[in-house]
């Protein structure tokens, strides 16, 4: 029997292969088969008709090149055909596609030989994603491929796939709009899509008999085909995502992918140890799989063939489906050289593209904190961006504790908590660290380095968390405390990232974990967005403000220190803060933006007047509501108050 303890193998001595064309290729004349099996004895290749049933119709032996790679070239054009690879150590191990398989057959079980060229959309050669100067001037919107449509009420044909992102002027039973139109309505920048890649849990044909995020991943280069219209044939996925990327950036929305390279779901049975026993996976002492992902072993991103996976894949998914930027799950269980690696690499093809994930593991790692890539170690990552949970868990109390407030439900003494994410996580000489608890130090460089945030798919939805901490609130003042927190977001510095469906009070019935819970809980229910029109509208009027004036999107640290201040005495559950427009390219010559997450209004004194009034309560209007004489100002309970004097030039 195969022993799966590995203490016995120094992986370093293993070779490494520099080459471009690892996994399966073709043209008109050929087809060529490369695989990295270092450790292999013999190689079989085998082909098939079909993606799911039948023997192989043709078997061949591969040929060992140099640096572990085995070789294979038929003289003929295999398009169409599906394939296995086996290889042989000892014992032979399973049939399994290729690690870099770029199509595969239904639920993932052969690869398969296609044409690229027969995967693209109409026009597909003029695609391209937005252009921002800064980081800073994103607004990340996260949202899952079925949730996005799969409710009856999104009033969209292709409910749960791919094309449903590509359906223009789709309407909720109450006549608004929807999906694409909706995301162009709302003005965000770029979506954010949970992991597209094909992952193992859901049954590619019957895909309505379960549910998952996708954090399961199978084969990363091929896309899941339960999004597809069809799973059988691996080039219709591949059409289908494209057409996807093209139709959100056709309304100048950018395309941000989930990426799940830190573990796989299967361990002993994954197309890595299927090729290369337990090379790909980092272990413990005794040689088993070690498990900072939770799910049963982690990838050992150090190691240099893993390392030139990751990156290959990644330029991969930019070359061939235009992707602006990439979200890694447990970033922090990369080390941090290839992290800088990728960013290197990817900054030869466009430095544009963001980089941004989870700052933390979700279990211990053999690997030592001080080489990975968690986010006390940001400061050393520069080009990449890690969540700011220290923003969220001020914002709302801790993310997996129903009872828990945090400044946003009405709990006092977090302001310098939710100061530290409005400085965007960079060090501000006004903000006393010691009474942030979740960081005692800042650890972003610059702003951009900042993902701000109050939720996402993991935990609870802001509304259900509202909704848990303050079971005696009524809606009105839930929707109330769901407006401040976009306020507070879109107001901040950095880069703020909204959970789908945040804009009309979200609600997953109080699921805190719902990657496996089914359609009706997980599912976006647009009527929400007619109960909620206030909620939404008012964070419409936000991403507007945001877009249109430079104050709210600062790009250096060194700006935010000089041009950011808390100018106002403190009060217990208000935050205020002015900001020095003059340097910045704004309109606005001073800026002052107040937050009050009391029950009552309060008053604060600013100085330096007179200002124009344009938020106040629900309404922001940018070319003011009304002219502010005095030094004092009221502001109303749960709410947002900002002030702007103009400058001169643009007074005249």
């Amino acid at each position: 029997m195969r022993s799966w303890h590995f203490d016995h193998i120094d992986f370093s001595t293993y070779p490494h292969y520099s080459g471009e064309d690892l996994g399966v290729s073709r043209t008109a004349e050929k087809t060529t088969f490369r695989i990295w099996a270092p450790t292999a004895r013999m190689v079989e290749i085998r082909l098939y008709r079909s993606g799911k049933q039948g023997k192989p119709a043709r078997s061949m032996s591969m040929q060992p090149l140099h640096s572990g790679v085995w070789a294979y070239e038929e003289q003929e054009d295999l398009q169409g055909w599906y394939y296995t690879f086996q290889v042989f150590d000892g014992e032979w191990l399973h049939e399994v596609p290729d690690p870099y398989a770029r199509a595969t057959g239904v639920n993932g079980l052969r690869g398969m030989i296609f044409d690229p060229q027969l995967t693209l959309p109409d026009g597909w050669e003029l695609d391209q994603g937005p252009h921002y100067h800064n980081f800073t001037d994103w607004i990340i919107y996260e949202t899952h491929v079925r949730d996005f449509s799969i409710a009856e009420s999104s009033g969209i044909t292709h409910k749960g796939k791919f094309l449903g992102f590509t359906e223009e002027n789709t309407l909720s039973p109450e006549g608004l709009y929807t999906g694409l139109s909706h995301l162009k309505e709302l003005g965000i920048t770029h979506v954010h899509l949970l992991p597209v890649n094909d992952f193992q849990s859901v049954d590619e044909e019957f895909p309505l008999l379960k549910y998952n995020w996708g954090y399961d991943p199978q084969h990363y280069n091929s896309p899941e085909g339960s999004y597809a219209t069809s799973p059988y044939d691996g080039t219709i996925r591949i059409r289908e995502l494209k057409m996807l990327v093209m139709a959100l950036h056709q309304q100048g929305i950018g395309v941000i992918l989930d990426v799940v390279y830190n573990h796989t779901w299967l361990t002993k049975g994954s197309v890595f140890n299927q090729t290369v026993p337990g090379y790909f996976y980092r272990q413990n002492s005794d040689g088993s799989f070690s498990n900072a992902s939770g799910c049963g072993n982690e990838i050992a991103s150090e190691r240099s063939m893993v390392r030139k996976f990751i990156i290959d894949s990644l330029l991969y998914w930019i070359k061939e489906y235009h992707i602006d930027g990439f979200r890694f799950d447990l970033m922090g269980i990369f080390d941090n050289e290839t992290m800088r690696h990728i960013r290197f690499e990817i900054n030869k093809i466009n430095p544009r593209i963001l980089l941004f994930g989870e700052g933390w593991t979700a279990g211990p790692s053999p690997m030592p904190e001080y080489r990975r890539a968690v986010k006390r170690n940001i400061s050393h990552l520069p080009g990449i961006a890690a969540f700011c949970d220290d923003m969220r868990d001020a914002l709302k109390g801790n993310h997996g504790l129903k009872e828990s407030k945090g400044f946003v439900s009405g709990l006092v003494l977090r302001e310098e908590a939710v100061k530290f994410g409005i400085a965007g996580a960079v060090w501000h000489p006004q903000i006393v660290y010691s009474y942030v608890e979740s960081s005692p130090e800042p650890w972003a460089m610059e702003p951009s380095q900042c993902i701000n945030y109050v939720s996402c798919h993991d935990n609870y939805t802001l509304f259900d968390k509202l909704k848990m901490s303050l079971p005696e609130a009524s809606g009105e003042e839930l929707k109330r405390r769901v407006k401040l927190a976009g306020a507070i977001l879109l107001t901040s510095q950095g880069i703020p990232f909204l959970h789908s469906g945040v804009e009309f009070c979200r609600t997953k019935g109080g699921h805190g974990n719902s990657y496996l819970s089914p359609d009706p809980v997980n599912q976006l229910d647009w009527s929400l967005k007619a109960t909620c029109l206030d909620v939404n509208s008012y964070f419409r009027k936000l991403i507007s403000l945001r877009k249109n004036h430079p104050v709210f999107r600062i790009s250096s640290a060194d700006r935010i220190r000089k041009n950011l201040n808390f100018c106002t005495k403190y009060q217990l559950g208000v935050i205020a803060y002015c900001i020095d427009g003059h340097g910045l390219g704004d309109k606005w010559k001073k800026v002052v933006v107040v937050f009050n997450a009391n029950s009552e209004e309060v008053e604060v004194q600013v100085n330096e007047g007179p200002f124009t009034l344009i938020a106040f309560e629900d309404d922001i209007r940018e070319e003011g509501i009304s002219n502010i004489a005095g030094s004092t100002v009221t502001v109303p309970p749960v709410s947002m108050l900002l002030l702007a004097r103009h400058s001169e030039s643009s007074q005249q």
